[in-house]
């Protein structure tokens, strides 16, 4: 596979948001690569593809160049590869947030929320508790259509549809994680970090953030005690336990999942239509 598909964040203050968009923006370019960062207040968030040696001259440059003040000299890169480049164009945004709760209150640079990381959660999960034999509730963070694409095995699931919907269904439901043990998790760490602060900010005891996410979770242990794939925000729609793309696809229409069945049906056009949004879905159902 001839690309490189790098993702990584950080919480940590940025003030020079301004000065860094154009020259991040101009150094992806001359690269040749594609994708998403966003910079806010609260840190960064990224999302790039291209080749290999373009991967590896951008994580030296942000991790060493003098611009980013040390801020990323540590900072740990998920990678998976392609055959093709999943993005369109290159992005550098500014933005409130890198991932948007609407809690400013919440400054994960401050103080993280504990974190597990992917071995010790897979032996817990094992088990069914953790090292002081609490049972374990795995949380999902993600949104609703992510989840139906995969999840970990008996995973809470609240059906949001966005994250800043997150807070008041912990707050709804509070009381079922007595006594347990919560590991947030989402597909590369960002939300599940947020969202364990968030709880442990609120007073539920004993939550963890599962370090990396899913994708490094795949990447460190597999599948162990996952079902499905995982959704990911790129042409690639869905990665297996071995950071692969599948078949599973995105409708263009209505950005509907299309499963590999769905793809069978008279009523999927690629690029098109899907048996979610075609106009004659309808009387397929009643058929």
């Amino acid at each position: 596979m001839s690309i490189v598909n790098l993702a990584a964040y950080r919480f940590v203050t940025i003030d020079a948001i301004d000065i860094w968009r154009p020259l991040l923006a101009q150094r992806c370019e001359a690269l040749g690569l594609r994708g998403t960062i966003l910079l806010a207040p609260e840190g960064i968030n990224l999302f790039i593809a291209g080749t290999p040696e373009a991967a590896r001259e951008f994580v030296d440059y942000l991790r060493g160049d003098p611009l980013f003040e040390g801020k990323f000299a540590d900072l740990p890169f998920k990678e998976s590869f392609s055959d093709a480049q999943p993005f369109r164009r290159m992005l550098v945004k500014r933005k409130r947030e890198i991932i948007t709760m609407k809690k400013p209150a919440i400054q994960p640079e401050l103080g993280r929320a504990p974190s597990v990381d992917a071995p010790t959660l897979k032996r817990w999960l094992d088990c069914g508790h953790d090292d002081e034999g609490r049972p374990v509730v795995m949380l999902d963070t993600r949104n609703a259509f992510e989840v139906d694409v995969g999840t970990f095995e008996d995973a809470v699931d609240y059906r949001i549809a966005k994250f800043s919907e997150f807070p008041s269904v912990v707050e709804t439901n509070r009381d079922t994680f007595e006594g347990k043990t919560i590991v947030s998790f989402c597909t590369g760490g960002i939300r599940c970090e947020k969202a364990a602060i968030h709880m442990k900010e609120v007073g539920i005891d004993h939550v963890y953030q599962l370090e990396g996410g899913i994708l490094k979770y795949f990447e460190e242990v597999g599948g162990a005690h996952y079902r499905g794939e995982c959704f990911v925000f790129d042409y690639r729609t869905a990665l297996n336990p071995q950071l692969e793309p599948t078949e599973t696809l995105q409708c263009f229409g209505c950005r509907a999942i299309v499963t590999p069945e769905a793809q069978r049906s008279p009523l999927y056009a690629a690029g098109k239509t899907c048996p979610a949004c075609h106009p004659d879905k309808g009387a397929a159902r009643a058929a």
